[in-house]
């Protein structure tokens, strides 16, 4: 009866009323989803207004590709668009993971430190202790999802605030990572290569990774009993507590698959620097949030998809591409991309108060 009762009251919560992650709103006379209350007076406005809190991240990415390909001809070559899909993955998977703890009205800082540690567990087992590859990737994502599993016990047990928890595992998990390496970088396995590589020399191996795990993440989102917790737990915990929901145990699992997410962002980045190294990732968990911001979940939670989080993560990587190809100073992106970070924030904010 418990389970039924969550997913009454979640099917409640979806878009239409500006939560959940289908975007399928409710229909009917007046509704703002489509169907009969789109032929109303004000129907249409009321359905180009959801078309434009839906798909505001997709309208800005299309947009941003216009632009730059007007301001730099090199813009829509081929390759060009593929390296900027292989800028985009680590940030993407990493950013996948934390739309899960955002979702559920949390944050996780230590996702890049994570990466960095589980990518230095990989190949310190598989090159200097001699283990087999697959045992050595087996360790690395357990390593990962262990860590996310500690964050995890610290905000739901030890009640701890998310940031404060995250944090303290940013500087633990960078910390073991030196010690495990001793401040060198370690030579990565030749078998995980690959993942740093293109297929037939064109099709970049990170970005079919990024694709398939955001096809993972919408799943655990949309079609899973954890996934709909996450929108309970995000936009109302007590009330999800009350309706039968294992509060603690599902922010175990929440954070377990952040930690799980990040692992795998660190092997794909390892692999593409051909080798471990202790200070990779090193800010990355500050470009994963900002992609889930931009794509449009919320920081208040309850609102969040893992297509926004692939958008906001092609946005970041559009504009530092096309701002290197436009010669302009590291310094002047810095300040672009926190302007955009801030304006989606704002938009953010406005969205939920309409």
């Amino acid at each position: 009866m418990g389970r039924a009762l969550v997913a009454t009251e979640l099917d409640s919560d979806r878009p239409g009323d500006g939560r959940g992650p289908d975007g399928a709103g409710k229909s009917g006379p007046g509704g703002s989803g489509g169907g009969p209350g789109a032929l109303l007076p004000g129907g249409p406005g009321r359905a180009l207004l959801r078309l434009f809190r839906e798909n505001g991240a997709l309208g800005a990415l299309v947009a941003l590709v216009a632009a730059m390909s007007l301001l730099s001809p090199d813009f829509l070559s081929t390759r060009n668009l593929l390296n900027v899909g292989v800028q985009a993955a680590v940030v993407a998977i990493l950013a996948f993971g934390v739309t899960f703890v955002i979702v559920s009205a949390g944050i996780d800082l230590s996702v890049g430190s994570v990466a960095a540690l589980s990518a230095m567990v990989l190949a310190w087992t598989a090159t200097e202790q001699g283990l087999p590859v697959w045992l050595a990737v087996v360790l690395a994502l357990v390593t990962g999802a262990a860590c996310g599993g500690v964050n995890g016990l610290l905000v739901a047990y030890g009640k701890l605030p998310p940031f404060i928890a995250t944090l303290a595992m940013l500087s633990v998990a960078r910390g073991l990572g030196l010690v495990v390496s001793q401040g060198s970088p370690i030579a990565f396995p030749d078998a995980l290569g690959v993942l740093g590589r293109n297929i037939g020399g064109r099709l970049p191996v990170p970005v079919l990774v990024m694709v398939g795990l955001s096809v993972v993440a919408a799943i655990v989102l949309n079609r899973t009993y954890s996934g709909r917790a996450m929108y309970a737990i995000g936009g109302n915990e007590e009330a999800a507590r009350l309706s039968g929901i294992r509060v603690p145990r599902q922010k175990l699992v929440i954070y377990g698959l952040s930690g799980l997410f990040a692992a795998v962002a660190g092997i794909v980045l390892a692999s593409r620097l051909v080798s471990a190294q202790p200070q990779a990732a090193f800010g990355y968990e500050l470009d994963a949030i900002a992609a889930c911001v931009i794509g449009g979940a919320s920081l208040s939670g309850g609102v969040g998809r893992a297509s926004g989080t692939l958008i906001g993560a092609l946005i970041l990587a559009v504009l530092r591409n096309g701002l290197n190809l436009l010669n302009v100073s590291a310094f002047w992106q810095q300040v672009v991309i926190g302007a955009v970070i801030a304006l989606a924030a704002l938009l953010d904010t406005l969205r939920r108060r309409t």
